[in-house]
């Protein structure tokens, strides 16, 4: 079986908070924390990149567990934000550690990471690699309209990276359900190359979404997936022992634990401290939840997250076995 072995993350110094917000939008503490539970969001340099906070997780990771990189053959990259098209962010993490490995990106909105996980996964099974490094990070400030309080209030940046290999048997991934339906791409998108989608929608070159449509869509896949993959690792939704569910907005998570029928200390929620930081914000709450002490080894572990594409994924690991 494949696992995580090794975890590390990295945000930003600088921290926005609603108050700061509330200098330069028409909104409010009030108003964001009722509707989101985000009070702050970590914000890169004006020169930081996303290249840059991927570096930094894997530099965090790298202190943890110092000979994590060795035998890694494979790099993934999930990002919504790279540095460019080409050279991929990832080639730039293998050139960075002197990794002699495969590089490239993973574009699929916030599930980016499981997605991530799920390739890493696929390729250790099938002997195709030893371990994969397998990264989110976004800088996601670059990319948004700072006078739409619609979405400048729910961001923020970060990175995260996870090494996967083999872990002892009984430990490590159980399943993973992966989904997407691009008839919503028009509900949450970012403008590159093309002035607009196939089905004629306009583009902006700034981060645009339609919070009503995507806060219905994250309900119902975030119940979904989740049912689905508890389901398919062949336990039920009791057999949970953490919760860790995409950071996007707090009533969200919490229509999803009433789903699942699980207290709150089963969940982990940190978006009041980082905001939506996409693919770095299962690995941020992840590594976080180990720090305080709140997975141990045979935990039941389930991931979820939904985003761009529109797209969804989930996860149930078994935690421990390195």
């Amino acid at each position: 079986m494949s696992g995580i072995l090794a975890l590390g993350t990295y945000v930003p110094e600088r921290v926005l908070t609603n108050e700061d917000l509330e200098k330069t939008l028409d909104t409010s503490d009030e108003w964001i924390t009722e509707r989101t539970g985000i009070k702050e969001r970590h914000i890169g340099r004006e020169d930081e990149y996303t290249s840059d906070l991927a570096f930094q997780a894997v530099e965090d990771l790298l202190r943890r567990h110092p000979q994590a990189l060795e035998g890694v053959d494979g790099v993934i990259v999930a990002t919504n934000t790279p540095d460019a098209l080409f050279p991929a962010t990832a080639a730039l993490v293998q050139a960075r550690f002197g990794l002699q490995a495969f590089a490239y990106d993973l574009l699929a909105g916030c599930p980016g990471w499981v997605y991530g996980l799920a390739q890493a996964h696929a390729l250790v099974e099938s002997g195709l690699a030893r371990k994969v490094l397998v990264v989110g990070a976004e800088a996601l400030s670059k990319i948004l309209d700072w006078n739409d309080r619609s979405t400048a209030v729910l961001f923020g940046d970060a990175g995260g990276a996870a090494v996967v290999g083999k872990v002892r048997e009984g430990f490590g991934f159980r399943s993973f359900v992966l989904g997407a339906d691009g008839t919503g791409g028009k509900e949450l998108y970012h403008a590159c190359v093309a002035p607009r989608l196939p089905d004629g929608t306009s583009m902006r070159n700034r981060l645009y979404m339609n919070g009503r449509e995507v806060f219905k869509f994250a309900v119902r896949v975030m119940n979904t997936a989740t049912l689905e993959a508890i389901e398919k690792a062949g336990l039920t939704p009791e057999d949970i022992r953490l919760f860790v569910p995409h950071q996007a907005n707090l009533r969200i998570i919490d229509a999803a634990r009433e789903r699942l029928g699980l207290p709150w200390e089963r969940v982990v929620v940190n978006v009041q401290k980082y905001g939506n930081t996409s693919t770095a914000s299962i690995p941020l709450a992840l590594k976080e939840a180990a720090e305080e002490g709140r997975l141990r080894e045979g935990d039941h572990v389930l991931l979820v997250s939904f985003g761009a594409g529109l797209t969804w994924a989930a996860a149930v690991l078994t935690w421990g076995g390195a």
